[in-house]
């Protein structure tokens, strides 16, 4: 027995002299930092450990042997090598630092907060859609950016139009006009040129898509009350960029673009031009078009100056021209001569103008400037409306960047004039104003782990008067890993008649607005954003972000109709409030990605007659991407959204529905791809569980469309990349 529990004791000696320990500390190899939660993982033991806030690490229970271990850190290259226990040198300590990935890192340099910073260090809450997500989605819808935006966790784009398709954005249930939208920073879809905006800017020429939730009227301007939308073009780089689509869909869509991109010395060039075409599309067979039939151009040259290392000027010019034509399949396809119709004839020109001049290496004046005229005419049986818009935008601003602070401040000017040709008679919804703003930002970092935005506007708009608007965001990073943003402030929105509804009336017998009777909706929102980044092992990493949103509106405008079968405008006491949570998770594991993203949104109306449920706001969203993907070779992904019911403005209840899609494509050599996609595939269509109009269909009264109508379609085709 003696002996027996000697060698019992040897052997649990000899293991025991076996197992041996890794340690090792990991920082940035700039900074210098050590880096909280990097993954250090042996995978041939499924062992690992993740760093401390020192960056400290150790694995414990080490056999003898020959070791893969792999370092990995979310935003970092990754370090993989070789390790034999024992070690010949006995047990070490050992120091690694990672290298940033700045490829990825520099597509997302964030520029809608007005500052230059990566998006990381920017205490506004900022959602961005860039490289392959955004080529992703133009593949499936390379005529419009209403699939690109409506797949987002927190907004919806609301279709106003049964058959002529035309659709408007709502962030977080709130109404379209609330949602200013952008290009460069330059406002030009607002006011009548916003109702077809969404269908007729194309996503191929985008650099990236940046999206900020909340009140943001103190960056540029009212209107932005939901939060705004700023559309990123492509730049020249040195290496040339040539690139033409070819995309067809089982409704029978034409989409056929091009780009052209290169910088040569001194001048830089980017030309993006487009053919969409569409044919009149009934799946449900009722006779009435749910995709219209329509032909588009689209052209937008620019042209860059590279003058001197301070001086940079770029100027350039969008020109959009549309027919549209949706309503009774008869009418349109066998030239009837009667039979309900919507055609819609739209031309859009706009110019922009930026120009930079560097007072020193850390301060600098930009000039900007817009001007648009859009020209539109809508007509139904028996109804015309046309009109012409002008507007303008100009800005003058300075900026300097200091060691712990970041100052910008300037000058606007809006202004826009509505001219109607064609409306109900006694019907003249003409107008014109002028808004000038000033405005001041500083972003301070005013400790190591905090960082505080802060903002101040002033407008004076010439109907309505002065109003002051403030802001703040505030950033706390205790760690690499945990980042908590909250922010506030305050908006408004001067009264308009370009609204959802009236667009849904075709602006028939809709009432001028009294500016003697009307003043400006105002509002206060604040947010809290919490983002976490957890590399679980050294393949498998997980980031999750939530936000919670409260927004009140004092003073709503309301169209209601009147004993005469006219519309007005009315602001009856009360408010309409929107509050909620946004859920995103991203899991990443090998070539493998999963997005899980959920959407409440609770918007209320508060009146004396009691409080009452928004419509056309699906109070809960999911949004399921799982993507299959090795890189400049194929990828493949599944797509699901479901939506909640509905209110509906007839006082009805609209289904629960789910959308489901594939979408593909295959890099066949360097300059060479195809792509398909089965976007719908489920036929989920509101015509198929609900009705979409009522009495006849040569006089159809249109409900509200919250449900897809174009059902089941399959797109696919090529693109050439030179």
């Amino acid at each position: 027995m003696k002996h027996f529990i000697t060698g019992v004791m040897l052997l649990f000696s000899c293991m025991t002299c076996a197992q041996h320990v890794f340690e090792a500390t990991v920082k940035d190899e700039v900074s210098d930092a050590p880096l909280f939660g990097v993954s250090v993982y042996i995978a041939e033991l499924e062992k690992g450990a993740a760093t401390n806030a020192e960056g400290y690490a150790v694995i414990e229970g080490i056999p003898d042997g020959t070791y893969t271990i792999r370092i990995q850190y979310i935003g970092y290259e990754a370090l993989e090598f070789e390790q034999t226990f024992p070690p010949e040198e006995g047990r070490q300590h050992v120091t690694y630092y990672l290298h940033q990935a700045h490829e990825e890192m520099e597509e997302v340099v964030i520029t809608s907060t007005r500052s230059s910073r990566t998006i990381e260090d920017i205490p506004t809450r900022v959602e961005f859609i860039a490289g392959e997500e955004l080529a992703e989605k133009g593949n499936m819808k390379p005529g419009d950016i209403r699939m690109l935006l409506n797949e987002s966790t927190g907004i919806q784009t609301q279709q106003t139009s049964a058959t002529s398709y035309n659709s408007s954005i709502r962030i977080q249930g709130l109404d379209g006009k609330y949602t200013q939208l952008l290009r460069d920073g330059l406002p030009l879809y607002s006011g009548y040129s916003g109702g077809l905006s969404l269908m007729q800017i194309a996503p191929l020429d985008l650099k990236q898509v940046e999206v900020i939730k909340g009140a943001s009227s103190t960056l540029y301007g009212g209107g932005a009350i939901a939060g705004l939308v700023n559309l990123i073009s492509k730049t020249p780089e040195e290496e040339r960029e040539l690139s033409f689509m070819i995309n067809g869909t089982s409704a029978l869509g034409l989409d056929a673009s091009g780009f052209y991109s290169e910088e040569y010395g001194k001048v830089g060039t980017t030309v993006f031009a487009s053919y969409n075409k569409g044919t009149a599309y009934d799946p449900a067979d009722i006779g009435l078009t749910a995709i219209p039939e329509f032909e588009r151009f689209t052209v937008n040259p620019k042209l860059f100056l590279y003058l001197s290392e301070k001086t940079e000027i770029n100027a350039g010019f969008n020109y959009v021209t549309e027919n549209r034509l949706g309503g009774n399949m008869d009418y349109i396809k066998n030239d009837s001569d009667t039979g309900y119709y919507e055609k819609n004839n739209t031309d859009r020109f706009s110019t922009q103008f930026d120009g930079t001049y560097k007072l020193s290496e850390h301060t600098r004046i930009q000039l900007k400037n817009s001007v648009s005229i859009f020209e539109r005419s809508i007509a139904i049986p028996g109804y015309t409306f046309a009109g012409n818009q002008v507007s303008s935008f100009s800005e003058a601003n300075i900026s300097t960047i200091g060691e712990k602070m970041e100052w910008i401040a300037g000058l606007n000017l809006w202004t826009e004039n509505f001219s109607q040709s064609e409306g109900s008679p006694g019907q003249d919804l003409g107008f014109s104003n002028s808004t000038i703003g000033a405005f001041v930002q500083n972003t301070w970092n005013m400790a190591e782990k905090w960082t505080l935005e802060t903002g101040l506007r002033g407008d004076y708009q010439s109907d309505y008067g002065f109003y002051a608007l403030p802001r703040f965001s505030l950033m706390f990073e205790p760690n690499d890993r945990l980042t908590f943003r909250t922010g506030g402030g305050m908006g408004y929105k001067t009264p308009t008649i370009f609204t959802e509804d009236v667009e849904r009336l075709q602006f028939r017998n809709v009432l001028p607005l009294s500016v003697d009777d009307s003043k400006a909706e105002r509002s206060v929102g604040i947010n809290l954003d919490v983002n976490y980044k957890w590399p679980v092992t050294g393949s498998l990493s997980l980031s999750t972000n939530a936000l919670l949103f409260y927004t009140r509106i004092n003073d709503p405008l309301l169209l209601t109709a009147t004993p005469g079968s006219y519309y007005e405008f009315i602001q009856p006491d009360g408010y309409i409030d929107t509050q909620g949570v946004e859920a995103n998770m991203k899991w990443s594991y090998h070539d493998f990605k999963l997005f899980i993203g959920y959407t409440f949104a609770d918007v209320k109306q508060h009146y004396r007659e009691g409080t009452t449920e928004y419509s056309l706001v699906a109070t809960h969203r999911l949004n399921n991407v799982l993507m299959y993907e090795k890189h400049e070779n194929f990828w493949i992904g599944l797509e699901a959204y479901y939506f909640s019911p509905q209110k509906l403005n007839d006082g009805a209840t609209g289904k629960s529905y789910w959308i489901m899609g594939i979408m593909s494509e295959k890099k066949l050599g360097e300059h060479f791809s195809l792509f398909l996609n089965f976007e719908n595939m489920l036929d989920t269509r509101q015509t198929r569980f609900d009705t979409i109009y009522t009495g006849n269909i040569d006089n159809p009264q249109f409900r509200d469309i919250y449900a897809p109508v174009d059902g089941f379609v399959i797109n696919g085709g090529f693109k050439l990349m030179f």
